[in-house]
């Protein structure tokens, strides 16, 4: 599987407003799984091997959204996020070894959206995708959704800050904050609730509700992303407060 490998839904009528989701990974195992269960939530998949492969096709013919492992031959990840960042805003997510930690960081740094760490929930990958392509088009069908619109999640507002759900869009002091997928999640949950300790199996459920394994660390990591993120905006942010034992919240005002 050294060339790009398509595969659609419907390949003697290809749809246009079909979803296109690029999967670069040397592992032909997930490829392939990855590949079945995305076709069977509606999306067109194109298949790569390795990150030397998929640069000119990723550069020349834009996916909706990319999913890259780290860890490939020729060309990491990290080095095809960097290079194909350079084209454009492709949105990508990371699959990540689960002790990737610097990874995941040099990653986020590079402005991947998301990770995931391996092995991972077939369904929490396609909730992520959703969740992006969502962020990114809010007004476009994705893969099967259906046409009856989805219950509207109410914006939330506390003091400075600002979350719109269905968007994954949020401010503080009205400056945009770029989070990821699961950072959002975690902000909700905190948010939704000010004062309210949320322990980090409470944070963990809201951010990987698929009965997905999660350490704490992981949660504290995404915590710790967090305020980095916005005392970018603003030095003296400390909204989210840490419970030691206990957990977080969000402390509005």
């Amino acid at each position: 599987m050294d060339s790009e490998h398509s595969s659609r839904a419907d390949s003697a009528a290809p749809q246009r407003d079909a979803v296109e989701i690029a999967l670069v990974d040397d592992d032909r195992n997930i490829l392939t799984t990855v590949s079945i269960a995305l076709q069977a939530e509606g999306f067109v998949t194109r298949l790569y091997s390795d990150g030397e492969t998929a640069l000119k096709a990723l550069i020349e013919n834009p996916p909706d959204l990319a999913v890259f492992d780290i860890k490939m031959p020729k060309m990491d990840g990290l080095e095809l996020l960097r290079r194909v960042r350079a084209h454009g805003p492709l949105p990508v997510i990371f699959l990540t070894s689960k002790d990737d930690e610097a990874d995941e960081e040099a990653g986020l740094e590079l402005g991947a959206d998301d990770y995931i760490a391996k092995p991972f929930s077939l369904r929490l990958l396609t909730a992520r995708i959703r969740a992006i392509l969502r962020r990114a088009e809010p007004d476009r069908t994705i893969g099967h959704e259906t046409s009856a619109p989805e219950p509207a999640n109410p914006r939330i507002e506390r003091g400075r800050l600002k979350m719109d759900p269905a968007r994954h869009h949020v401010t503080w002091n009205d400056l945009p904050i770029s989070l990821t997928v699961t950072e959002f999640l975690i902000l909700e949950a905190l948010a939704t609730r000010p004062g309210v300790i949320k322990s980090r199996n409470q944070l963990m459920d809201a951010a990987y509700p698929d009965d997905v394994f999660v350490d704490d660390r992981t949660v504290d990591s995404h915590i710790k992303r967090m305020r980095r993120k916005f005392r970018v905006v603003d030095p003296e942010f400390g909204a989210i407060d840490t419970l030691y034992g206990a957990g977080y919240s969000f402390t509005d005002g």
